[in-house]
């Protein structure tokens, strides 16, 4: 139970440390939490969309590395040495913060608002890296408990977008200072790095 719990933490934390980061999406859910509009909607269009390629991720690099054990050495180089690379350009933003403007995304009726959702989230190259690539090399590092570290990533991911879509008008404050964003990407920084520190020298 205790190794499940910590397993299930460890996905919590990078799933955080992932999506955590200033993109569109979130800028995305900010406004339409500030203005109200179809909130409910966009926190479930971005939640189980994440679940649904976390799923592949784990399902899917897992696979392979049961079929073929010795990928999980060439999944750890290349998963570490991303998040080596994750990290640093996490590090570069903490040196020049950005803030999270909530206006610079556009808006309009509830099917557009649906559709940009849905774009934002699925045509964006960086999700499938987050999500099915480097979560899912992640996971498959753990054998057996990949689906409990995953399931870890996507409690973080709900939590995320509830907080961001239904706190906004708490968060957008924060959010929208850079030095709010300093210390976010400070701690995904040194996650990242010392992950994929890890994966590297296991692999």
């Amino acid at each position: 139970m205790t190794h499940a719990l910590t397993t299930a933490a460890a996905g919590f934390g990078t799933g955080l440390s992932l999506i955590v980061a200033i993109g569109a999406q979130n800028a995305f859910v900010l406004r339409q939490g500030i203005r109200r509009d179809a909130v409910l909607a966009v926190v479930g269009i971005c939640a189980l969309s994440d679940a649904a390629l976390i799923a592949l991720g784990v399902g899917g690099v897992g696979a392979v590395v049961v079929a073929w054990p010795a990928a999980l050495t060439a999944v750890g180089l290349i998963g570490g040495t991303f998040l080596v690379c994750y990290g640093v350009l996490a590090a570069r933003r903490v040196l020049r913060p950005s803030a999270l403007e909530a206006a610079a995304t556009p808006t309009g009726s509830r099917r557009r608002v649906l559709l940009t959702c849905l774009a934002l989230t699925w045509l964006n190259p960086h999700v499938y890296l987050d999500t099915v690539f480097l979560l899912g090399s992640l996971a498959a590092d753990r054998g057996p408990a990949r689906w409990t570290f995953g399931l870890g990533a996507v409690l973080a991911s709900l939590c995320w977008f509830a907080a961001l879509g239904f706190g906004a008008r708490l968060l957008s404050r924060f959010l929208a200072r850079p030095s709010s964003w300093r210390v976010l990407d400070g701690l995904v920084a040194t996650t990242m790095l010392a992950m994929g520190a890890m994966l590297i020298a296991e692999a």
